[in-house]
């Protein structure tokens, strides 16, 4: 599901599950486990991308369909553990987007500190609401953190996706480059925030992360109940099923 690898002493974090890497619970909790052990490890920064021409097409949605009320209660917990892990890992994350990261595969990229996108034609966004099910907190957060509020608030009514050039714009990637240089690009820039004296780089995310811990705190204990209930909800009214189905 994932593979591990050291490039001149950064970590590379590739997810290789099915053609295009669909966050099921599985994956989402090897994501869980693999961050939290990359804390202890001796590597200054972690580079996140994924393979063939998908970073994450998202949410395996048949899985949610098949499994039903018992499936989106283990699924989003682990939804919300795997962006947490990515997130708040104390060390530089770089996200290499090697192609299409949609919904909760652009929820996990902007999880990251700098993300660099390929220009080979992926397409990057959140398009939870024109699914017809909501974000949990901590996925709302993260795009609200990453992209900012006037962005996020865009980014999520419109359920837009963007290409390479307009997803700088957007918020949703810091750079573009030729397919071909990505892992390059992304590993220059995980040494570039890895020169930061560690100790500087742990407090400094901190700070930033304040905001959105603050939220989550308030948010999580009422909103966290809410999601699972429309999501239990998107199953058994069938829009979910009719969203799949749609796309044949």
């Amino acid at each position: 599901m994932i593979e591990q690898a050291d490039a001149d002493g950064i970590a590379v974090v590739r997810l290789a599950h099915g053609k295009v890497n669909a966050l099921d619970v599985e994956l989402l909790r090897e994501i869980t486990a693999v961050f939290t052990g990359l804390a202890a490890s001796a590597h200054p920064a972690v580079v996140l991308t994924g393979t063939g021409r998908s970073f994450s097409a998202g949410v395996d949605l048949w899985r949610v369909i098949d499994g039903g009320a018992g499936y989106v209660e283990a699924f989003l917990p682990a939804l919300s553990d795997a962006l947490l892990a990515v997130l708040t890992l104390e060390k530089p994350v770089v996200a290499a987007v090697n192609g299409h990261a949609i919904a909760g595969g652009a929820v996990l990229a902007c999880a990251a500190d700098h993300r660099v996108m390929a220009d080979s034609g992926g397409r990057i966004g959140v398009t939870e609401l024109l699914v017809g099910v909501p974000f949990p907190p901590a996925a709302l957060e993260i795009v609200r953190w990453s992209l900012g509020a006037s962005r996020a608030r865009s980014a999520v009514l419109s359920g837009r996706t963007f290409g390479p050039a307009e997803a700088v714009t957007a918020g949703f990637a810091d750079q573009v480059v030729a397919g071909s240089d990505l892992l390059t690009a992304a590993l220059a820039a995980a040494h570039q925030l890895a020169a930061i004296p560690a100790d500087t780089f742990h407090l400094t995310k901190r700070q930033l992360l304040l905001p959105l811990h603050d939220r989550l705190d308030q948010d999580r204990p009422a909103y966290d109940e809410q999601a699972r209930a429309l999501w239990t909800r998107a199953v058994a009214d069938g829009r979910l099923r009719r969203f799949m189905e749609s796309l044949r």
